[in-house]
């Protein structure tokens, strides 16, 4: 008798997490091509324009910065075996 209910409460979790599963993420949907907002960073532009010019929220804009930003960083310094030592 408890068994019929059961399975049919267990089936429909089974539909509800399958069917939610299948749903895109909104959120990966589009990928952000950092180097137009870098080229409308550079062009003075604010982030707020820049958003709203190419159909993308403000964070994603700050986030193009930080990403160009330890980009460049990580390109100014120099590797550990890239800077040999001077022999005593």
């Amino acid at each position: 008798m408890i068994l019929r209910p059961l399975l049919l409460l267990t089936s429909l979790v089974m539909i509800a997490v399958m069917t939610l599963s299948a749903v895109p993420r909104t959120a990966y949907a589009n990928k952000v091509d950092c180097g137009k907002v870098m080229t409308e960073v550079a062009a003075g532009k604010k982030a707020k324009d820049i958003a709203s010019d190419l159909k993308i929220s403000t964070s994603s804009v700050y986030r193009c910065k930080k990403k160009a930003k330890t980009e460049a960083k990580s390109g100014m310094t120099p590797s550990p075996v890239a800077s040999p030592t001077k022999p005593k």
